[in-house]
């Protein structure tokens, strides 16, 4: 275990860790090594779960839920406002874990664990809100509604990108709606995983509520996972990774009638118009592309720039590229930190390699860092190709660091003839197979309306002067096409966690039937 990280204790994380919970701590299977990517030293070690033990944590957490349903959802509401207030108590802790084990910059992972502290007072009020309709019977004498009932175990799958957020995204949704949730994290961050729980534990066992509601299983995917998908006592998986992942998870899940949400792969672009505020959309690409990496699914990827701007904008960018600090998460001045693993880094090279054979340019960086100022991490220069839409390789998504620069338009266009040419632009914008988010700088109303039109961005989330990282709670998150459909955090997402139930009551002393059928006379 690394010397000198007291906070590592105060989270509970021990040199050798279990890996299960469901009401009690348990792992008897192959160990796992956590190594941090800031400089390739081991953390710690996790016992994973086996089999036998994933199907006791699934049976606790079901009969969990059994109980918990019964709690009126304004007192569950309560249970998650603690849970939330202890997230903040240990937020610097918990900051200084994900940094140390993803290695997102100290900054961003402090707004992670924001994040975390948000979605329970979201949910605190949504406890309170969790609104059926009342409809207008045809029949008379007759009341009809909806309600909404608590739905089961809720599997929540969570990437690497970010360990904790997208775990409370989901927990704090489904505890307030009367779920239990079993939890696989990815391999990559199972510490993390390991704090929250041993935090919603505490607040459990506080509050006289059955801890299982929030069960962890570390395990691989190919046993563990794979039990997960395929079993029937859990009505819900809540999957975020890669496209090629959802695929897997939607046709096993599906296979069974079970339902999904599905937040997968994303091939964000910025477009930037004539009228553009260049220094907002400059400062917006940067954190867009650079932060956490290029390891976002909301990490802007293309470029999609007025030729009459291109030249300016590609200039300005290299020149800020140049002035990343580039080094160790853990230092305030860092604004990126290394890739998560040496297969992010190969990837990162073989998408350079491909980009250049079907035509491309780099323009800045993506060259790996070594040396002393870089030891044992994965260390790159984030970088910037000059693409076009149709290359294979910006068709997919990199989770790193690379950003494609691609025209549209005339460069001595008019202005009226530029506002027409943003339809070149949206068509470039929607002509790849992910859809999750989208922004566009401009100072046009007709093409900022436009843009946020059925006619423009085919993404779940459209932005004008913001960019593509960034999203709030409030809102619900998750995209189109290959990116899943999935929604979580705010608005009505929460309905997705629970079923819905329509009640109709006679309280007459006849039984006439809709639509005027007359049966038996």
């Amino acid at each position: 275990m690394v010397r000198g990280n007291d906070f590592l204790k105060k989270l509970g994380i021990e040199d050798i860790n279990h890996g299960g919970f469901g009401g009690e701590w348990v792992g008897s299977g192959p160990e796992l090594e956590v190594i941090t990517p800031i400089d390739g030293s081991r953390i710690a070690t996790v016992r994973q779960v086996n089999e036998e033990e994933f199907d006791r944590i699934v049976e606790r957490a079901h009969a969990a839920f059994l109980k918990w349903r019964t709690v009126p959802a304004p007192r569950r509401g309560e249970v998650v406002r603690r849970l939330g207030h202890r997230l903040r108590e240990l937020k610097d802790e918990l900051a200084q874990l994900v940094t140390l084990e993803m290695a997102k910059i100290i900054a961003e992972a402090e707004g992670e664990v924001q994040e975390m502290v948000d979605i329970c007072d979201f949910a605190t009020g949504l406890s309170r809100q969790l609104y059926g309709l009342s409809m207008q019977s045809e029949r008379p004498d007759h009341r009809m509604f909806e309600q909404w009932h608590p739905l089961g175990v809720v599997g929540v799958i969570s990437a690497f990108n970010f360990p904790v957020a997208v775990w409370s995204w989901n927990t704090a949704i489904a505890a307030i709606c009367g779920d239990s949730v079993l939890w696989k994290p990815s391999s990559q961050t199972p510490l993390t995983a390991i704090a929250c729980t041993k935090i919603a534990e505490q607040v459990a066992c506080e509050n006289d509520v059955d801890p299982a509601i929030f069960s962890l299983v570390i395990g691989k995917g190919s046993t563990v996972g794979d039990r997960l998908l395929h079993d029937r006592r859990i009505p819900l998986v809540s999957a975020t990774g890669s496209c090629q992942m959802g695929y897997r998870v939607a046709q096993v899940v599906g296979k069974r009638l079970g339902r999904t949400i599905l937040e997968l792969g994303g091939n964000n672009a910025v477009i930037v118009t004539p009228s553009a505020n260049l220094d907002m959309a400059l400062r917006t690409i940067l954190f867009g592309a650079v932060g956490t990496a290029g390891q976002r699914c909301t990490s802007t990827r293309r470029i999609i720039v007025h030729e009459s701007l291109r030249e300016a904008l590609v200039k300005r960018l290299v020149k800020a590229y140049e002035g990343i600090r580039i080094g160790d998460p853990s230092d305030r001045s860092i604004l990126m930190g290394p890739l998560v693993t040496r297969d992010a880094v190969a990837d990162l090279q073989n998408a350079i390699r491909r980009v250049q054979e079907e035509g491309g340019e780099i323009l800045y960086g993506g060259e790996p860092l070594e040396g002393a100022k870089y030891p044992g991490g994965h260390y790159v220069k984030p970088c910037i190709a000059a693409a076009k839409n149709e290359y294979e390789i910006v068709q997919e998504e990199t989770f790193a660091p690379i950003l494609y620069i691609i025209g549209y338009g005339n460069k001595s266009a008019t202005p009226q003839q530029a506002v027409a040419e943003l339809e070149e632009a949206i068509a470039l914008h929607n002509g790849v197979p992910q859809g999750l988010s989208s922004s566009i700088f401009t100072e046009n109303l007709r093409e900022a309306e436009l843009f946020l039109s059925h006619r423009g961005s085919d993404c779940g989330i459209a932005n004008v002067n913001i960019g593509t990282s960034g999203a709030e709670i409030g809102g619900a998150f998750g995209g189109e096409k290959e990116t899943g459909g999935g929604r979580e955090s705010g608005s009505d997402s929460w309905k997705a966690y629970m079923r819905r139930q329509t009640n109709t009551v006679n309280w007459s002393t006849e039984l006439p039937l809709a639509q005027g059928i007359k049966f038996g006379e």
